[in-house]
């Protein structure tokens, strides 16, 4: 039998750096990985990751299919904090 192609797909990757304690949060979900963060910081991080899914069903769309500008539009709406808005978007 060939062997399956591990077909990269896109996934929201939220990581939070104001955890005190020494407990690992880790949450894997659909198109998102959220690593580390205080439990107020990944429970916003897990929200806004679900939210995201929701407006992009909505839309009709996948993180392979949405435009950088839909993202952006989505991310903004959701006060979602992107580490690339300061890169300048060539597509």
């Amino acid at each position: 039998m060939p062997a399956k192609k591990n077909k990269a797909r896109k996934k929201l990757l939220g990581v939070g750096l104001d955890a005190k304690d020494d407990h690992v949060r880790i949450t894997t979900g659909e198109n998102f990985k959220l690593v580390g963060g205080s439990e107020e910081t990944h429970g916003v991080m897990q929200e806004k990751a679900v939210k995201m899914n929701e407006h992009l069903k909505r839309r009709g769309k996948t993180l392979e299919t949405v435009t950088r500008e839909e993202f952006h539009e989505i991310a903004d709406r959701l006060g979602m904090p992107l580490a690339d808005q300061q890169a300048p978007r060539n597509n």
